[in-house]
């Protein structure tokens, strides 16, 4: 079996027997059902394939198509002028990058079908361009645009800026400007366009980009088209089997043991209310051409607009998963960096987990292993500061857990503290530090992602500050900060914290641990 790893020509896959899921009766509802959409999906989850299949498929390209679901479905296989601009592979924190080329595609296509003299605006010249396409082909056009937002991702929040006639202006809102002026076209020339597509992370409804533009139908939630980008249980098990089976022997394990390992690593994405589970696509991929289970999607780029944005916000990331919110919340991206939630969720490092029907909300947490494991850590150095391998730390803390050797972690926990320097943890008053400690600890343990870890669970009788389980032992945490490990020992007793696991089976440790706003770390720490 071939894996299209790093291929997202629709064309090359098909040609050169390439393994390919089929979306095709998917892309034919979305041809003939409507005209001008937006899709968000995370990076590297298919936008660029998708992008390419309907370029080929408003080409005509009948014979590609030959046996896939849209074969028997189109019966015209007409063929449309197409216009193509794919924003992926460019550097837009170089001024003029994005001038550069909206004018090059333009141009191009005015030695193709002409150019007026008397429009110099990008977008009236574009308009023209899709006027006469029109009319030479006696067919409206196709526009398919992938990646619309990388110019403005780039550099947001950068303050990245350059030269325009002598005055000094930010690349942000130069971009912002530079799109509206392109994406205006589409209401002037709404006429001669057969279907319109712009893909894209996020979602930038309220930032001017599409002012003068006929919005968009977003298909982003729509569960018409949940499964369009990605790979489902049901693709998996149809068009994996081989592999996947080639794994489960290379690891020792069943079949239905490595599609639960796969699940856990790769699986979790959800793009609506139907909850329909959508594995990364390039993870899996990699995953069966490689034979190996690694970090693959996570470490093809490091989310660094997102850590900026994070920077501004006064919620940490333990108070923004495993929470209900309402659509509006991290749907539209409203440009306000004190909002970093819906940038998020769309860049695909949370995900839909539940939705409560009767108010609207949904639940949103880390979709998988791969990214919480991932996300975390770079959360963590960044806000921790600490030159510790927080990977080689996270896992000397799993052997530690594993073995029941409570003295070990004690030992490891209070180094990496000692690490972080002063000034990042300085905090200016004690709600603060306590929060800064417990959310140190969070970080901390959310990293180590092969266990259940609980933090601040709620019983009966009160919250726990955290409880890990591992196959052989349970652990139960109670923090006190500048206090002693006896009055959190004392908490656990009194508010019951280890009733629930009375009838387990595993050994059970209660800890107390008191921090040490001084010294920044393990001042005190008893195990019973």
């Amino acid at each position: 079996m071939k894996y299209p790893i790093g291929i997202q020509s629709f064309d090359q896959i098909i040609n050169d027997g390439y393994v390919y899921v089929d979306k095709t009766e998917l892309i034919y509802r979305m041809a003939t059902e409507g005209k001008i959409y937006f899709l968000s999906r995370p990076r590297r989850f298919g936008k660029s394939l998708l992008i390419s299949t309907l370029k080929n498929y408003f080409l005509g390209k009948k014979e590609l198509f030959k046996g896939l679901a849209i074969d028997p479905l189109e019966k015209e296989w007409l063929e449309y002028p197409v216009f193509h601009i794919d924003f992926n592979g460019n550097d837009f924190t170089k001024a003029r990058t994005l001038e550069d080329i909206i004018e090059g595609s333009i141009a191009s296509w005015e030695t193709v079908y002409g150019k007026d003299p008397n429009f110099s605006n990008i977008g009236k010249r574009f308009s023209y361009v899709l006027a006469q396409a029109h009319k030479k082909y006696d067919r409206r056009a196709v526009v398919l645009i992938d990646e619309y937002d990388k110019p403005i991702l780039d550099v947001l929040d950068t303050g990245i800026s350059s030269l325009v006639d002598g005055e000094r202006r930010l690349l942000e809102d130069q971009h912002r400007e530079i799109l509206k002026g392109f994406y205006s076209t589409f209401k002037a020339a709404d006429e001669h366009l057969k279907f319109v597509l712009l893909t894209g992370v996020t979602k930038f409804s309220q930032v001017s980009v599409f002012s003068g533009f006929n919005q968009p139908a977003d298909i982003s939630m729509d569960p018409r088209y949940e499964a369009l980008c990605g790979i489902t249980t049901e693709e998996l098990y149809h068009d994996f089997d081989e592999p996947i089976q080639t794994l489960a022997i290379k690891f020792g394990f069943t079949e239905e043991e490595m599609k639960d390992f796969l699940k856990q690593k790769y699986d979790g994405y959800h793009f609506g209310e139907s909850l329909i589970d959508i594995y990364n696509p390039f993870s899996l991929l990699n995953a069966f051409a490689s034979q190996r289970i690694d970090d693959y999607w996570f470490r093809s780029g490091t989310p660094t607009y997102l850590v900026r944005l994070l920077k501004h916000n006064k919620e940490n990331l333990n108070e923004l998963t495993g929470k209900y919110y309402d659509p509006s919340q991290f749907i539209d991206y409203k440009a306000d960096v004190e909002m970093p939630l819906p940038m998020i969720y769309q860049s695909g490092y949370l995900t839909i987990k539940g939705y409560n029907m009767r108010q609207n909300t949904f639940l949103l947490d880390f979709p998988n292993n791969e990214v919480k494991k991932g996300f975390v850590s770079i959360v963590a150095n960044d806000y921790l500061g600490t030159k510790t391998d927080t990977g080689s730390w996270a896992r000397d803390v799993v052997n530690s857990l594993e073995a029941g050797d409570t003295e070990k972690f004690c030992k490891l926990l209070t180094s990496f503290l000692s690490d972080i320097p002063y000034s990042m943890r300085r905090k200016e008053d004690e709600r603060e530090k306590g929060r800064y400690f417990h959310y140190t600890f969070y970080l901390l343990m959310r990293m180590i992602s092969c266990y259940t870890i609980y933090t601040e669970k709620q019983q009966s009788e009160g919250r726990v500050d955290c409880i890990i389980e591992t196959p052989d032992y349970i652990y139960i945490f109670e923090f006190k900060l500048d206090g002693t490990a006896n009055e959190a020992l004392e908490q656990i007793e009194e508010k019951g914290y280890a009733r629930p696991y009375q009838a387990d089976i595993r050994k059970l440790h209660k800890i107390g641990v008191s921090f040490s706003s001084v010294s920044g770390t393990v001042d005190d720490w008893k195990v019973l």
